[in-house]
């Protein structure tokens, strides 16, 4: 069901993110913790998203393969500095296709998104909604996956001035039961939802960290609630509940 994270603060090398913590996501790619009956490793390819500077649109390095079999970014990372990235390690859902495009994060301007989980009933479940989208949007999908077009989804929310939250409620209604952690982020502020899997919080000193499960031991990490959406940035956390109308 795919692991992802987003980090704001100072300015650190990626491998702080990627390799060097004792369950960074590079391990979580091989042993995630939770993967909550949708899988068992994540090697169906990774991505990650990074901001260089103030203004700068984000840069993105993502492959089709593990994260464990690249050869260059364990050498890269420590060199690549950033103070806003959004990585992800991929577990595809049978029947949907292992290629460099369906792999998170999805970009367009500023924003990077990742999905972690499914949709119940692809493609037919969610048919009326993607009838609701621009003609050019759909035929612009990176891949035809459920995390592409939920990120065609949010994008045309974002247009109506909607957010996350309207695309979870959106999709549980026409298919429930799906799982719907969303991550989402300009580079200045963190957007997230929890509906049906797992996202941990670590905030202070400066800065938040978003994570599907806990990079290390560290006790400020804390869970969010199920069917939340939170708003975070290095300064301030806030968390909301989602309201759903499916049972």
């Amino acid at each position: 069901m795919c692991r992802h994270l987003a980090y704001l603060g100072p300015p650190a090398p990626l491998s702080r993110l990627l390799f060097d913590p004792p369950h960074s996501l590079a391990h979580q790619s091989w042993a995630p913790r939770d993967m909550r009956g949708g899988g068992t490793i994540n090697a169906d390819g990774f991505g990650i998203g990074w901001y260089s500077g103030v203004g700068a649109a984000p840069v993105r390095y993502r492959r089709a393969t593990p994260l464990w079999s690249d050869t260059t970014l364990p050498g890269l990372a420590p060199s690549v500095m950033a103070g806003a990235v959004l990585a992800a390690v991929r577990s595809a859902t049978v029947g949907m296709p292992v290629v460099e495009t369906a792999a998170a994060p999805f970009s367009d301007g500023r924003w990077l998104f990742s999905h972690n989980g499914v949709v119940t009933g692809w493609p037919d479940s969610v048919a009326k909604l993607a009838a609701t989208l621009p003609t050019a949007d759909l035929l612009m999908l990176d891949a035809p996956t459920d995390s592409a077009f939920l990120w065609a989804l949010v994008r045309d929310r974002l247009r109506r001035g909607d957010g996350l939250a309207a695309v979870v409620a959106d999709v549980m209604a026409a298919a429930p039961g799906s799982r719907l952690n969303l991550l989402l982020t300009d580079g200045a502020t963190i957007f997230a939802t929890t509906a049906g899997h797992a996202l941990s919080v670590r905030h202070g000193d400066g800065q938040v960290l978003v994570a599907s499960e806990p990079l290390d031991d560290d006790p400020a990490w804390r869970p969010v609630p199920d069917r939340s959406l939170v708003t975070a940035t290095p300064d301030a956390i806030a968390s909301e509940p989602i309201e759903l109308g499916e049972a």
